[in-house]
């Protein structure tokens, strides 16, 4: 059973280039496969816009979903905490790293709404991209992070289904959130967060991961440190006292000088290890954190 973690595990874990995912090997001579731009979803005739990378191989693979920051009003697929498809291919991951709408032009819940959208367009593709369905892993950075932990908690709750694949399962094993707010009204930039024609304290308490927390949610990874000037610690360590109190499986990676942490080397070995163990199909060692 998954158990609460509240030091950093010390996990011996080799990152490279070349590293794969526990026996989904992308060998040496795998092609990798990239594409840019791929519409996952559309909007009013608007395309959302992905890009994705995979190994060429025969084994199913295990899925990275990655949302960047910049706090709903900024960013794209390619920078603020995003991560690298193609690193991540090499691994054995079909990776994907998504453009979702942003608060200049559509006030959330949209940008969430195209996470959703995101998930049913990978259970939609899944057999063309030989795809484990099983094995899908949501990591964000940021705001980014903040979705991630709300779809960990929450699901699609009370928010319509846009963009498409409206009949495809909308399930995931479990998220990875690294430096993001679950309260926000408790976070400087959580007034951002103001959906039309709803109250917005209201709002803002639906749209915080903390109030939904549960025994039976995703598995949940967090990242987080002290000297954070965008999110304060006291946001993440709230978050793990109410997991705590619930059962709730997670994991906490708590630092104190790595300022508002993006996808760091070290967050990439740590989430390999937390993707192995939640793994329904991994073999877990016998000195595993999760006992």
């Amino acid at each position: 059973m998954i158990r609460s973690v509240l030091i950093c595990m010390t996990v011996v874990f080799f990152l490279s280039s070349k590293l794969s995912f526990a026996g989904d090997l992308a060998s040496e001579s795998s092609e990798i496969i990239v594409q840019r731009d791929v519409v996952y979803g559309k909007i009013l005739g608007a395309g959302l816009l992905a890009d994705i990378a995979y190994p060429q191989q025969s084994v199913k693979m295990p899925v990275i979903l990655s949302l960047h920051g910049g706090r709903w009003m900024r960013g794209d697929k390619t920078n603020n905490g995003a991560i690298n498809v193609e690193q991540w291919a090499k691994m054995g991951f079909f990776s994907m790293v998504i453009d979702y709408r942003l608060r200049g032009c559509s006030m959330p819940p949209a940008c969430y709404q195209d996470v959703q959208c995101a998930i049913r367009y990978l259970h939609a593709h899944a057999t063309e991209y030989n795809i484990d369905e099983d094995r899908i892993f949501l990591i964000g950075q940021s705001a980014g992070g903040h979705m991630v932990s709300l779809a960990a908690t929450l699901g699609n709750g009370k928010f319509a289904k846009t963009g498409g694949w409206e009949d495809a399962r909308d399930d995931f094993c479990a998220s990875i959130c690294v430096s993001g707010p679950h309260d926000l009204l408790t976070c400087s930039w959580g007034n951002l967060w103001t959906p039309v024609g709803e109250e917005e304290a209201a709002a803002r308490e639906y749209a915080s991961p903390i109030k939904h927390v549960s025994k039976s949610m995703k598995p949940l990874l967090i990242f987080h440190a002290d000297n954070d000037k965008s999110v304060p610690v006291a946001n993440a360590l709230a978050m793990v006292e109410v997991l705590k109190a619930a059962d709730a499986p997670h994991v906490f990676h708590h630092y104190e000088t790595a300022g508002h942490m993006g996808i760091t080397p070290e967050v990439i070995e740590k989430s390999l290890a937390f993707i192995k163990d939640v793994s329904p199909k991994a073999e877990v060692s016998a000195n595993s954190t999760f006992r």
